[in-house]
C-alpha cells in the first residue's frame, strides 16, 4: 500500500470521528511516523490555504513542492487533501500532537515547517497571513523568533536574511564554531538522516533548498571573512 493510501485510510479515521490522538497515536512507531509527518504537512498546509483567503489555487500543485506526487497516486493525493481541508480540527491542535509525538526531538518539526514554508510560496508570494499563521505554528514547536527567521529566510526571497541566522550561529562567534555549526547541518540535511527521522522518501525534496541556503551562508560569512 503506497503512503497515499495510507494517508487517505487515516484521514478517512479522522472523517468517520475518529479522534485526532488515536489516530496520530496508532502513527506514533516508525515505519507509519511518515505517514504522520506526510498528515501533518498536507493538513496545515490546507489549513494556511484558508489562512491566506486563496483556496482556489491548485493544492495539489503545491504540494509537488514537497512531495514527489507519481502520476497513478494523484487522485489518491488530492483525496488526502479534500478530506484534511473538511476536518473541523484547529491546525493548532494538529501542530501541538505532531509535536508530541516528536517529544524531545525537535528536527523533525523543522523539516515540517519548511514543508509548510515550500507550500506557501509555491503561488510566488507569501501572504501577511501565511507569515502570522507559520509564526503560531512555530510558537507551538517551541521556536524562538531566531530560528522562525532562520527557516524563512531560506525560502521568502525578500524576508530579512543573516547568514548566521541561517547556521543557528551568533556573529560573533569564532570561524571554528560556525564551520561546526555548517558542517553539523550539512550532516543532519542528508537524505539518510531526514529519512531516519521519520521524513517519507517522497518528501526528501525538503533537502535541495535547505542545503542551498547552508551552503551558501557559510559562503558569505567566509567571503565577509577574508
Amino acid at each position: 500500500m503506497s503512503i497515499w493510501s495510507r494517508m487517505a485510510d487515516a484521514i478517512a479515521a479522522l472523517a468517520k470521528g475518529e479522534g485526532l490522538s488515536a489516530v496520530f497515536d496508532k502513527l506514533r512507531a516508525p515505519p507509519d511516523r511518515t505517514v504522520a509527518f506526510a498528515i501533518a504537512v498536507i493538513a496545515l498546509g490546507a489549513k494556511m490555504a484558508k489562512a491566506d483567503g486563496v483556496v482556489t489555487r491548485d493544492e495539489v500543485v503545491a504540494f509537488r513542492e514537497v512531495f514527489l506526487i507519481p502520476p497513478e497516486e494523484e487522485a489518491n493525493a488530492a483525496r488526502v487533501f479534500n478530506l484534511a481541508r473538511q476536518d473541523v480540527a484547529g491546525f493548532d491542535i494538529y501542530a501541538r500532537r505532531i509535536k508530541a509525538m516528536y517529544a524531545g526531538n525537535d528536527a523533525p518539526l523543522c523539516d515540517l515547517m519548511e514543508g509548510l514554508f515550500h507550500i506557501a510560496m509555491a503561488d510566488g508570494f507569501y501572504h501577511p497571513k501565511e507569515d502570522d499563521f507559520l509564526r503560531e505554528v512555530a510558537d507551538i514547536f517551541g521556536f524562538d523568533d531566531r530560528r522562525f527567521r532562520c527557516i524563512r529566510a531560506q525560502f521568502v526571497t525578500d524576508a530579512e536574511r543573516d547568514p548566521y541566522d541561517v547556521l543557528g550561529v551568533d556573529p560573533s562567534a569564532p570561524m571554528d564554531e560556525v564551520r561546526s555549526a555548517w558542517r553539523k547541518l550539512v550532516r543532519e540535511t542528508h537524505p539518510d538522516q531526514m529519512i531516519a527521522r521519520g521524513v517519507p522518501e517522497e518528501a526528501i525534496k525538503l533537502a535541495e533548498r535547505r542545503m542551498v541556503a547552508i551552503n551558501r551562508a557559510w559562503e558569505e560569512i567566509q567571503q565577509a571573512a577574508a
